[in-house]
């Protein structure tokens, strides 16, 4: 291998191990103090009632789970990006069990999108900004 090579891997290397230690600060610091005012916190009191009009994203998380930390930073800028447009809410999965099961919440983090209080899509794990920003769009 030339050194041109060598500089390549190199860099991509350090580029790999810099956006692992991001991730890993990020799961490690989650501070759930820290999300946007905008993005709703529900339960299995006002579920259904928080769903029943307009666009509503709803991320069925629980604090254990490492990788719905890494998507709370994401998930609450959505709610600031789609304020007044979509609401952006999240549901604790291990405080809320009746609503996880009545819609089938097997692995986390799982998202829904409702429409009028109907479910339009699912989306599991961990995705892009861009993903859940289409998504929503798509039934504005």
């Amino acid at each position: 291998m030339g050194t041109f090579s060598w500089i390549v891997l190199a860099a991509v290397a350090a580029y790999l191990a810099y956006t692992t230690y991001k991730r890993y600060k990020t799961v490690k610091n989650y501070d759930p103090s820290n999300e946007s005012s905008k993005l709703q916190t529900l339960t299995d009191a006002n579920f259904k009632k928080s769903i029943a009009k307009g666009v509503v994203l709803v991320d069925f998380w629980a604090p254990w789970c490492a990788p719905c930390r890494m998507l709370a930073p994401t998930i609450s800028e959505l709610a600031d990006d789609f304020d007044g447009k979509a609401t952006i809410a999240k549901i604790n999965i291990d405080e809320n069990k009746k609503t996880a099961a009545s819609y089938g919440i097997r692995s986390i983090p799982t998202l829904i999108v409702f429409k009028d209080g109907e479910p339009v899509q699912k989306i599991t794990g961990v995705k892009s900004k861009s993903t859940f920003s289409n998504t929503i769009n798509k039934q504005l």
